[in-house]
Formats: C-alpha cells, structure tokens, sequence
C-alpha cells in the first residue's frame, strides 16, 4: 500500500515537472480559428501558454527577430488574408519585413514559440516534439 502511494506521488510530480518545463507563447488574434487550435492543442496537454494578441500588441523588433531565425519573413505573410488581397500585395514586389512592420494584418498566425525555437501556422508534429523533448 505505501509503494502504491509512493507511485502515484511521483506520478503526479512527473506530470507538474512537464507542465511547468515548458512555457509555450502564442502570437495571433482572439478571431483567428487557427489560433484558437493552437491554443486548444497545448491546454488539452496542460502546457502553460502565454496568448500575444497581434491586434494589441504588435511583434516588438526582439520578438520578431527570434521568429525569423527559424523562418522566413516571407513564410510569415498570410497571402490568402484579407488584408494581403485589399492592399494587392501579390502584383506588386515588396519588402515583407517592412510589409509586416506596416501591415500586421497580413502576418499568418499563430506564431508559437518557446526556448528559441518558432513555428507559423498549425505545426502539431513539431510542437510534439517540443513536449517531448521538453
């Protein structure tokens, strides 16, 4: 019976370590379905996230730099946005940092990152691995 208890008390102090490990932040809007997955996929898995309304509070120059050291400032256009199609961003060329510095409207979200690593748009299999390698 005492092993038993021990058991479980390690178990439930394994499942706080792995949710206390890793801090997930997410950048997107309250409107955004994607968004909204992804913040459904890490709280299904008791993942502390910390929600960056893009609509508030735009990507701050530090912040941005550490999403596009894993990728391009090109992957984080949503060419199919609304804002992208209005401003008619596909028939002129453009320089997508300043477009993005501009027009946070047309960055595709979410943005989710943690410990230097980034990732834009839905990206279930690499933020499983995230957990896993915690």
């Amino acid at each position: 019976m005492k092993l038993n208890f021990v058991s479980k008390a390690l178990q439930i102090i394994t499942i706080q370590e792995l949710t206390t490990m890793i801090e997930i932040q997410i950048f997107g809007t309250t409107k955004c379905k994607e968004s909204q997955k992804a913040l459904r996929f890490f709280k299904e898995r008791n993942i502390k996230t910390h929600f960056i309304d893009l609509t508030e509070k735009p990507l701050a120059k530090r912040e941005l730099e550490s999403i596009l050291v894993h990728n391009s400032a090109y992957s984080l256009i949503d060419t199919n946005s609304k804002a992208y199609k209005d401003g008619q961003y596909q028939f002129i060329n453009y320089d997508p940092l300043e477009l993005i510095q501009d027009k946070p409207a047309v960055i595709k979200t979410p943005i989710v990152r943690t410990k230097g690593k980034s990732t834009v748009g839905i990206q279930e299999s690499i933020w499983k691995e995230w957990i896993s390698n915690k």
